[in-house]
């Protein structure tokens, strides 16, 4: 069968004022950091021993296992992102270097196809037994996902090929048949994985395993029995809605646990809905999205409330100094929301893709590419960071690498392969979700279309757009919630338009030249009240992206600071960052020099005076050092 058609990662690619340096950085520094470190080369980073792991498999080197169990996923998640890399930058060296990773995996795969190092060295005698905290086929996914990136840039196989050994034994061990694990994954990945690979390669194989999966995910006992869950699950933030098993998929009214998990399961289902056209995964997909994102879901895109469990809570639960919001859980989030934007082109899809994107995902490195947050929070100050345990996942300060590191080459492999995040396509007609420069090229019925994006945002609500192609293609550009006055002219001219889920259809001929443009005003926002923790106070957002405080430019103690709702944030040119618009919140704050001597508690009111606060776009925060930082300002 010939592959599944859909839009390539080599038919978008990124030239964005924007986007270029930060693509540019993790092109240039930061996936040849990252092999660095990979190979236990980069001083200073938490040694990581994955490369060293599969040279140990492939009888290249001596020693024993080092890092996690699921080590081996942080290479696959850089071969991905150096694969994509190649799009920009057809680097020898990167090239040479997924040579040698490529190589080392061929040797350390066993003769039936299996490929874990941690089973091959630790525990040989265990495959397979720990189904539920094991992460087989979750480090079995990303491989699958580099192979398939690798394949789809470059035209190599063998990873793929080498994968595809990988999947035939997974098939073997898991089904109903005599002999078969009847079981789904503990950590979910593997489906959105092998839905790629059908659609890379045509082969049923691949999507028959990924239904298999996430139909049953939900039955009993699935890995229920297993005495490495029985002992996890005595830990009540562990049981089964920590994997998303607590019930089938249909049948879940809320999204729980784990919330990675929970977001590349969502994302594989969507794929399945997708391919399947069946309208009851459709909806019960509809109805986790409302959940997650007008419930569950941090201002920011960030999802994750709690460290323990790295997991979901309730609805409205949304601290904002000891969040967990991990930023694999944000790309995870995007992930979800492009596929739900296949399924269904609505605005309000793109706009959580955007949200994350901007803000979360973003957040997670730093300017210079070589610095990362696992956790993202909305409120820090650094030494009740360092000192409460209620704090210990959230650091003051981004590092250069994690003993955990599944989110540094996962942030890399996003920002590299971005362009595939911009459009969709059902049948012939193109849908633009995002406002980034670009150039797209499309295979439509009626022959090779192509459009070209130049784009003002997120500093300004512009863009032009170039079509070339032939009739009949209809093209459908996102008209953003935020956006003020939206208008579509051509040669100066307004041009009319239909509006359809919060998408402005054309219909353009060969050499159409369309500028959009629309206002975005700095706003305040406020969350529900039922939200504790934001309940009388306020942030401000412009366009996609979120605003906040940082001692680096307000001083200490930004708490004591109150915004005055009745004076709308004024928008400033600043040469930070290299120019940027930052915010000026309007307000008071509490006089600390007229506060009784020595008082802990003194009579209220408080002694205040006329203040305002510089606020910076949330992605930038921590790049002048630790200091402290809030996204929500009390209000009045």
């Amino acid at each position: 069968m010939a592959p599944k058609r859909e839009i390539s990662i080599k038919d978008v690619k990124v030239d964005d004022s924007f986007w270029n340096g930060r693509i540019g950085n993790a092109v240039e520094k930061a996936v040849p950091y990252q092999w660095r470190v990979l190979n236990d080369q980069e001083p200073g980073a938490v040694p990581s021993h994955a490369v060293m792991n599969f040279k140990i498999c492939a009888g290249l080197a001596e020693g024993k296992f080092g890092g996690f169990r699921f080590q081996d996923s942080d290479l696959a998640k850089w071969i991905e992102a150096a694969a994509y890399s190649l799009l920009y930058k057809d680097s020898p060296e990167i090239r040479a270097a997924l040579e040698e990773a490529v190589s080392v995996i061929e040797k350390a795969q066993q003769p039936d196809g299996y490929l874990d190092t941690y089973f091959i060295l630790e525990k040989p005698e265990e495959r397979w037994r720990d189904i539920a905290h094991g992460h087989e086929l979750y480090c079995a996914g990303h491989m699958l996902e580099a192979a398939v990136a690798l394949f789809q840039v470059t035209g190599s196989s063998r990873l793929l090929q080498v994968m595809e050994k990988t999947v035939n034994l997974i098939r073997q061990v898991f089904g109903e048949g005599e002999g078969q694990i009847s079981s789904y994954p503990g950590h979910e990945e593997i489906e959105l994985a092998l839905m790629k690979a059908y659609r890379a390669t045509g082969q049923e194989a691949y999507k028959e395993l990924a239904l298999y999966f996430i139909e049953n995910r939900g039955a009993k006992p699935g890995f229920l029995e297993e005495p490495g869950f029985q002992n996890a699950s005595k830990n009540r933030w562990f049981q089964a809605s920590y994997h998303q098993a607590h019930a089938r998929i249909r049948e879940q009214e809320t999204a729980e646990g784990h919330a990675v998990r929970a977001m590349y399961f969502f994302t594989g289902a969507a794929d399945a809905a997708l391919e399947t056209g069946d309208p009851t995964l459709k909806a019960a997909l509809e109805k986790l999205w409302e959940n997650v994102t007008r419930r569950r879901m941090y201002v920011t895109g960030g999802v994750g409330s709690q460290g323990e469990g790295e997991c979901f809570t309730i609805d409205y639960d949304l601290p904002n100094d000891t969040c967990y919001t991990e930023t694999c859980a944000a790309i995870g989030l995007a992930m979800w929301a492009l596929r739900m934007l296949r399924l269904e082109p609505k605005e309000e899809y793109a706009a959580i893709m955007e949200r994350a994107l901007y803000n979360n995902v973003l957040s997670g490195i730093s300017q210079d590419g070589e610095h990362y947050f696992y956790v993202n929070p909305l409120l820090v100050k650094p030494e009740v960071a360092r000192f409460r345990r209620d704090h210990q996942d959230v650091e003051p300060d981004r590092v250069k690498w994690f003993g955990c590191a599944c989110c540094p080459p996962n942030i890399t492999r996003t920002l590299c392969g971005l362009g595939g995040y911009i459009y969709t396509r059902k049948g012939d007609a193109i849908y633009q979700h995002l406002y980034i420069g670009n150039t797209g090229e499309f295979e439509t019925e009626q022959g090779k279309a192509r459009l070209r994006c130049v784009s003002s945002m997120p500093w300004e609500g512009k863009a032009e757009i170039a079509y070339s192609g032939p009739d009949g293609v209809e093209v459908y550009l996102r008209v953003p919630g935020y956006g003020e006055n939206f208008r579509i002219t051509k040669a100066g001219a307004p041009v009319s338009f239909t509006l359809s889920q919060g998408y402005a259809r054309l219909c353009p001929q060969d050499g159409d030249a369309y500028t959009l443009s629309f206002g975005m005003k700095a706003q305040y926002l406020q969350a529900n009240p039922q939200v504790l923790e934001d309940c009388g106070k306020a942030c401000v957002q412009r366009g996609p992206l979120v605003y906040c405080a940082e001692e680096a430019d307000n001083g200490p103690l930004l708490n004591s600071f109150t915004a005055d709702l009745s004076q709308p944030p004024v928008l400033e040119t600043s040469p930070l960052f290299g120019g940027v618009t930052v915010v000026k919140a309007a307000g008071s704050q509490i006089d600390w020099e007229k506060w009784p001597a020595n008082a802990l508690y003194a009579p209220a009111p408080a002694p205040t005076r006329p203040a305002s606060l510089t606020l910076v776009p949330y992605f930038l925060w921590n790049n002048r050092g630790a200091g402290e930082m809030l996204v929500w300002m009390n209000a009045r």
